[in-house]
């Protein structure tokens, strides 16, 4: 098998193994959404049912929304916030699984404490680069339990992308992984 073959195998692997991992972060999330009194059920929670605003929306809406009018130079209706926030929250999520696969198939053994700092890797940059988008505030205009909040919800999301990325490395011939730089 080729080089290329090998490294598209183990980003398709990744972005697979992040879907695991986004909806292990959604449901993590979710969790503590109910823990504090929330009522809704989770596919209306996990699809922002009732997000008709961008006052209310969350950061992958408002992402979305800004790197849209900046390229389009037209207000986005806030008719597609529900789904910007969507779409946004897990292209990202796959996205990143696919910088992982890539990362972790060049290794012969993928392994399952490779997740933590993946995790930790996404939530550092989220606080880097959403700041300067003007979706969040710097990291120091939080509170610590929001940050370990966040944190924790995105060490679950790496550990499960992690945990998947390894089984479905087993599943590929070893000379899959031998070949891969």
């Amino acid at each position: 098998m080729s080089k290329l073959v090998s490294a598209l195998d183990s980003i398709l692997s990744g972005v697979e193994a992040s879907a695991v991992g986004t909806l292990a972060m959604d449901a993590w999330l979710y969790r503590a959404y109910r823990d504090d009194g929330g009522d809704a059920a989770f596919p209306g929670w996990e699809s922002s049912e009732g997000l008709v605003s961008w006052e209310n929306a969350p950061a992958p809406a408002l992402v979305a929304k800004r790197l849209l009018e900046g390229v389009t130079g037209n207000d986005v209706s806030p008719r597609y916030a529900r789904l910007l926030s969507n779409a946004t929250h897990w292209g990202f999520g796959l996205a990143t699984g696919a910088g992982y696969g890539l990362l972790a198939g060049s290794r012969r053994k993928p392994k399952v404490w490779f997740g933590p700092p993946f995790g930790a890797a996404v939530w550092a940059g989220g606080y880097v680069v959403l700041p300067q988008l003007g979706v969040y505030e710097p990291i120091w205009k939080y509170d610590l339990d929001t940050l370990r909040k966040d944190l924790s919800a995105h060490l679950v999301f790496g550990t499960a992308t992690a945990t998947a990325f390894s089984f479905l490395a087993r599943r590929r011939p070893s000379k899959t992984r031998k070949e891969f730089p």
